[in-house]
């Protein structure tokens, strides 16, 4: 059993019979009143978020996980196939389990929580970035750069990704994988 004070990102704990990723915390110490924690948890199972406040000294349930790196083969359907980099052992995981499945390029290194108890994976982490050629866009227009307009471009994942207007087919992007987002244009 752990406490409130024990809390950080990337715990994963039982609450409400289910297992929860904390994303996010603050601890508060009001003037007047207990202190307390604020938290936003991520379910593991089925990826909705909620926010929960602790109160100072709760005591909470963490659950022993261990992290692995996994490299990304392939898709079937829904299902993804991953490949473990130490020890070669396949697993494959649900698309409901991907934070950004979208945005996962074919040996893409990945790291997956896995509950130490039953050997389940709980959640998969993606790299803070990934770098991706865009397969689909708008052809860009000489001196379009002084605006912040963005248009839709298709990358090589089939993901959709809003960028700026000067950027062409077959240039490299680097997109933030917790957003989807475009960060910046890679030039070789």
């Amino acid at each position: 059993m752990a406490s409130t004070s024990d809390i950080r990102n990337g715990l994963c704990i039982k609450y409400n019979h289910d297992i929860y990723k904390i994303i996010e915390f603050l601890h508060v110490k009001p003037g007047k009143g207990p202190a307390f924690v604020r938290t936003k948890l991520k379910s593991v199972t089925t990826g909705k978020v909620i926010d929960n406040t602790f109160s100072a000294g709760h005591k909470i349930e963490d659950v022993r996980v261990e992290t692995h790196k996994f490299q990304y083969l392939y898709a079937e359907g829904d299902t993804f196939h991953f490949m473990n980099t130490e020890d070669y052992n396949q697993i494959t995981l649900e698309k409901s389990s991907l934070d950004a499945p979208g945005l996962l390029k074919e040996g893409e290194v990945v790291t997956i929580i896995i509950n130490s108890e039953d050997q389940m994976p709980l959640s998969v982490e993606m790299p803070a970035s990934v770098i991706l050629e865009v397969t689909a866009t708008e052809p860009g227009v000489k001196g379009n750069t002084a605006t912040n307009a963005t248009k839709p471009a298709t990358v090589e994942t089939g993901a959709e990704v809003m960028v700026p207007l000067f950027i062409n087919e077959g240039d490299k992007i680097k997109v933030e994988t917790d957003k989807g987002t475009y960060k910046e244009r890679i030039k070789e």
